[in-house]
């Protein structure tokens, strides 16, 4: 390979790799939120919006994504964890 095909290749690489990590793996949580058992259909779950942009997530979160971030907050915990839901204030019909 010459240089200047290793350095579009490498270019593509790295384009894909900065998409990716701009997708978080945060939509997992949806299909968790299911497995869990919850009502969960799409990102309004605990957003505001079908599909937040990652820079927007925090300010569209509706009252479930409010009150996990407080979870978080007040577990000290690093990331949001789903099994938290369980005890979100409301009759299941609110989980």
């Amino acid at each position: 390979m010459n240089r200047s095909t290793k350095m579009i290749v490498g270019g593509v690489l790295l384009a894909w790799g900065l998409a990716s990590a701009m997708v978080s793996a945060k939509p997992m949580w949806v299909k968790k939120a299911k497995e869990l058992g919850y009502p969960a259909q799409n990102c309004m779950y605990c957003h505001t919006v079908k599909l937040p942009k990652k820079d927007e997530a925090k300010k569209e979160l509706n009252d479930r994504g409010k009150w996990l971030v407080a979870q978080m907050e007040k577990k000290q915990a690093k990331e949001v964890d789903l099994a938290w839901l369980k005890d979100y204030p409301g009759g299941k019909e609110q989980k």
